[in-house]
């Protein structure tokens, strides 16, 4: 008696024991039928030959178990599969429904199957997308066509016909789909990384694409297990060979020419062992961003350290940092079985930005108003107040903003990588000294640029976006000319690179003091004479004609940019 080893819906179970029945009753008593079951090779090459060839020996042997495989268990072919499709004839092309631009291309196989109340048979639903083919209607390259079926696992037969799930009840692979690392990923990605408008318009129609409801599809393959890599572990490996054919219905001809299918499955956990590695690139980086960032705070501890940083530079970098946060928060909760890794992810982007960078900011903007610094809280608060409003709404605008240029992600990827301009231009016009630390520049450029690298760059990435060699060619470019100006501009000066005629005039501290040189004139800082018959470059004139040891009122000047005698403002030295 047939023992239960599945749950199925009544309709399920009435279509596969059909389809069973139909299989075996008539494919026993019509060998020309059971002849349209032999593996493909035996047809394809009998294609052309006469109808006596088939004889009940060759149906016999197509019966026949695989004598090698005595295992009890039969093969779980639920998963992706992936290879390629070919005219089977000389014939090619499309009679009615398609235009095929190519002989042969891509395509891929989703498959779930699931034990039925017959032994030794499985109910299969999926779909197969075809890539290199034409529809006039929607002008795109895939065809994607929902498919229901059988596997007789004993006879590693699998066939299937096309379904428009007319019936109203719903395809039990789409909770499969929903939850397939392999497929959220790639949607993910699809609808955050799109390659060019032509490719989202392509997705987007192909998966409203109803191939089956205008032709008749038939699908037989035959099912073999193929050797697996050492370094996929157990998991089970197989290759489909079949054939994919529009009979003619009344008198209307084919849909298409038979097309010849070959695919072999992926091991899906490869996909997701690519995503957690990449969370903990991504948490690596946002380690190495937090040492940074306290290396480059403990460089400006002072408040004039503070008033030489762009802010703009920080806010941008912020930005960027909680917009990878939301991003990897967001794949978490679509993949739920990577909820963990990329939680870990979005957690340390979340810290990078709301704790150090935040912070930091902070510190920027309080340097920047030393005047103000002792006003009443009220005032203080008020203008806090409008710091972070400002921050949160470019934040939220510029969501709304890449929502809107979708379609320009990659030119705004550009713009927003372009965060060093500011600190460069802020250097130019007050003519600051050492403003960021060499290792902050290094770092941030290197490891900023490994997440764009990674997507756009790697040919394996988790997310299978295509490759742009020539947009990370130029990121990295942009990046590490932007990175050269600012050493430049350490080293050598703040204007080292701008001609001398169009610098404005700059006030100089080694000038000669117009006072009696006989009396003798104490430095306020160290608390020492200053001997004014030295050259020039030994002492500092301020513009309020006070004088300090060059060395003492540099180091001053580091701290804070006022006069310590008068407490008045003073220039850039």
């Amino acid at each position: 008696m047939p023992r239960a080893i599945g749950n199925m819906g009544p309709a399920a179970v009435l279509r596969a024991a059909a389809v069973v029945g139909l299989v075996v009753v008539v494919g026993l008593a019509l060998p020309p039928l059971a002849a349209a079951l032999r593996p493909l090779r035996e047809r394809v090459a009998s294609a052309g030959a006469a109808s006596s060839s088939g004889s009940w020996v060759d149906e016999h042997a197509f019966f026949k178990r695989d004598e090698n495989d005595i295992s009890p268990y039969s093969w779980n072919i639920t998963g992706t599969y992936k290879g390629s499709w070919s005219f089977a004839g000389p014939t090619n092309g499309s009679s009615r429904f398609l235009e095929f631009t190519e002989s042969k291309g891509d395509l891929v196989l989703e498959l779930l199957s699931t034990p039925s109340k017959i032994s030794g048979v499985h109910y299969v639903q999926g779909s197969v997308t075809f890539h290199d083919v034409v529809d006039n209607a929607h002008d795109n390259g895939v065809a994607q066509i929902r498919l229901e079926g059988v596997y007789i696992w004993p006879f590693r037969q699998l066939r299937m016909v096309a379904n428009s799930g007319t019936d109203g009840e719903p395809l039990q692979e789409e909770d499969y789909f929903l939850s397939n690392p392999y497929h959220l990923l790639r949607i993910f990605s699809s609808q955050v990384f799109q390659e060019t408008s032509e490719e989202k318009n392509r997705r987007k129609n192909s998966l409203t694409y109803d191939m089956e409801k205008h032709c008749n599809v038939e699908i037989g393959a035959k099912v073999v297990r193929v050797s697996s890599n050492p370094n996929e572990g157990d998991h089970e490996k197989y290759r489909l060979e079949g054939l994919m054919q529009s009979p003619a219905v009344d008198d209307d001809g084919e849909c298409f020419s038979p097309i010849l299918l070959n695919a072999t499955s992926l091991n899906v956990e490869i996909y997701y062992n690519k995503a957690v590695n990449y969370t903990l690139m991504v948490t690596f980086i946002s380690f190495l961003q937090v040492l940074l960032l306290i290396r480059q705070m403990e460089h400006s501890n002072t408040q004039s350290g503070a008033a030489k940083v762009s802010i703009l530079m920080i806010g941008q970098q912020a930005i960027m940092d909680a917009y990878l946060c939301l991003l990897h928060l967001t794949a978490g909760i679509l993949v739920e079985s990577l909820f963990n890794a990329f939680a870990t992810a979005a957690f340390f982007k979340f810290v990078v930005f709301s704790i150090f960078e935040m912070r930091y900011l902070l510190a920027i903007w309080k340097a920047s108003r030393p005047l103000n610094s002792g006003e009443g809280w009220e005032v203080m608060r008020r203008e806090l107040s409008v710091l972070y409003s400002r921050f949160y709404g470019i934040l939220l605008g510029g969501i709304l903003l890449m929502y809107e240029l979708h379609n320009f992600l990659r030119p705004l990827l550009f713009l927003m990588y372009s965060f060093w301009v500011p600190q460069i231009v802020t250097n130019v016009i007050r003519d600051t000294r050492k403003p960021l630390h060499p290792q902050y520049i290094l770092g941030m450029t290197i490891t900023r640029l490994a997440i764009p690298l990674y997507i756009f760059g790697c040919p394996s990435n988790f997310m299978r976006i295509e490759p742009d060699k020539k947009w990370c060619i130029a990121v990295t470019i942009f990046m590490g000319i932007q990175a050269a100006v600012l050493l430049l501009q350490h080293y050598f000066g703040s204007r080292c690179f701008i001609p001398r005629q169009i610098l404005p005039e700059k006030y100089c501290y080694h000038r000669k003091v117009e006072d009696n040189v006989n009396q003798p004139i104490d430095c306020v800082i160290c608390m020492t004479t200053i001997d004014l018959t030295q050259r020039t470059s030994e002492y500092m004139v301020a513009p309020c004609e006070h004088t300090f040891h060059s060395g003492c009122l540099q180091r001053w000047m580091d701290i804070k940019m006022e006069c310590p005698t008068c407490r008045r403002s003073l220039p850039p030295a």
